[in-house]
């Protein structure tokens, strides 16, 4: 199991239209969206899949993937950074 963790900044005054905008992956275990508190205009999305395969492959090349990035892509300010992480403790 890995997660996939997007850093995102949303143009300042576009919370609203991206929220509305953002979808649930397809293939995905599950979707979690958190704003800022701090710096509302700063996101980190947390996706779970079964391998970064199933991300960088099957979900990143897919028609899917496209129809997600016009819908959220022209909130962006800047393009997301993303990693990969596995949980170690818990």
């Amino acid at each position: 199991m890995v997660y996939e963790m997007a850093h995102i900044t949303v143009s300042a005054g576009k919370n609203a239209e991206f929220e509305a905008n953002f979808h649930r992956a397809r293939g995905c275990r599950s979707v979690e969206l958190q704003r800022g508190v701090e710096e509302p205009n700063q996101y980190v999305l947390v996706v779970q899949w079964d391998t970064v395969e199933d991300h960088m492959v099957h979900f990143r090349e897919s028609d899917d993937f496209q129809e997600w990035r016009r819908l959220v892509g022209p909130y962006f300010e800047k393009p997301p950074v993303v990693g990969h992480t596995q949980v170690v403790v818990k």
